[in-house]
């Protein structure tokens, strides 16, 4: 491993210890919190969009993050460990078999959508958690009867 991949991985270690970045993949709603300076004030603004490109290049990796405005497709390309992205939210997790959706760029309405993620695993584990293990599904006793 040569200096510069030593040093990358270094910044990209104290960067990640300022603020945590979740998993998130192409196809997934994110919210992403940046700070933007207006004159002397400085505020925080939300660019809500679906990421439509990941770039995992260590300290230089990026995202691009895709919404309609006003019936105007904006696209924003955003540095992974920029120290004007406060918080970085997912809203949805979308199901995508593409690592590039840049196909969405021509489209509009129902057919720019993505299909949500389903997580049964969730699902089934909340409802075997509220069942008792000792008492059995209503059916399940009318069998052993």
């Amino acid at each position: 491993m040569n200096i510069i991949e030593q040093m990358n991985r270094k910044n990209v270690a104290k960067l990640s210890a300022d603020r945590d970045v979740p998993e998130f993949a192409p196809g997934d709603t994110v919210r992403i919190h940046v700070k933007v300076t207006e004159g002397t004030r400085e505020r925080i603004q939300m660019f809500e969009g679906v990421c439509i490109a990941r770039k995992n290049r260590g300290l230089n990796s990026s995202f691009t993050v895709r919404k309609i405005s006003h019936g105007e497709g904006v696209e924003r390309v955003f540095p992974l460990y920029s120290p004007r992205i406060a918080k970085i939210e997912i809203a949805k997790r979308g199901a995508v078999r593409r690592a590039k959706l840049y196909y969405l760029r021509g489209r509009r309405g129902k057919s720019a959508r993505i299909r949500e993620k389903r997580d049964d695993r969730a699902t089934r584990d909340a409802k075997e958690k509220s069942t008792p293990n000792n008492q059995a599904a209503p059916e399940n006793q009318a069998a052993k009867d």
